[in-house]
């Protein structure tokens, strides 16, 4: 299964003030590993970043006036996310500028099935810090490169917890249990390994103390 780890930085929290997105970041997992596919942007917002935003990501007004507007972006991100499992921090957040965006051009908003790790991870550690720093921390991930929140770090960072956060420390395995038998899938090839007790007949019970009795006579006398 395909999946897309996505994150977006914006000009502000509320789409309902104006604020607009100024970066999007998406990394494609195939079976929860990475690809080389990913998609990156920083957008020409058409408004100020407001300082709070500013302090989170640290994109200039400047910097930003220069970049692509959503529009010139928008199809090319459709079709990199379409039909793929969205991994998103907080996806109410993000999915609300997304479609904010979306509806600015006349499109629909987007219908991709999506796993919120906010979620998850709040159903996991109720009551615990459950910030993508927080997670980090617990699940011992480095994070040094976050010194400002940017959407790339962020999804590599996400991708990583969300694999911890779904109890898959190996990604490129996959244990299943039938009956008294443990299958490890790797890739397309399936390996069991039968946990079934063999039973030695008395004949071979006695070849085998017989074995044992002349060889130790040999060894240790």
């Amino acid at each position: 299964m395909k999946e897309i780890v996505l994150d977006t930085e914006t000009t502000g929290i509320s789409t309902k003030e104006g604020h607009r997105i100024v970066e999007i970041g998406c990394i494609e997992l195939e079976n929860l590993i990475p690809t080389q596919n990913k998609f990156h942007c920083y957008l020409n917002p058409e408004r100020k970043v407001s300082e709070k935003a500013f302090e989170v990501h640290g994109y200039s007004d400047v910097f930003l006036s220069k970049q692509k507007k959503f529009k010139d972006v928008g199809e090319d991100f459709l079709d990199f996310i379409k039909d793929k499992r969205l991994i998103i921090h907080n996806a109410e957040f993000d999915l609300a500028h997304l479609n904010n965006e979306l509806a600015l051009l006349g499109k629909k908003k987007i219908i991709n099935e999506v796993v919120d790790t906010l979620i998850l991870a709040r159903d996991k550690f109720p009551g615990s810090p459950v910030s993508l720093d927080a997670l980090c921390k617990r699940y011992r991930i480095d994070n040094s490169k976050r010194t400002q929140h940017t959407a790339l770090i962020d999804c590599d960072l996400l991708a990583k917890v969300y694999i911890n956060l779904i109890d898959q420390k190996e990604p490129t395995l996959n244990f299943q249990n039938k009956d008294d038998d443990e299958v490890k899938k790797i890739n397309d090839l399936e390996i069991s390994y039968f946990k079934k007790v063999v039973i030695p007949t008395a004949d071979e019970i006695k070849k085998h103390e017989s074995y044992l009795k002349n060889n130790l006579k040999k060894n240790f006398f």
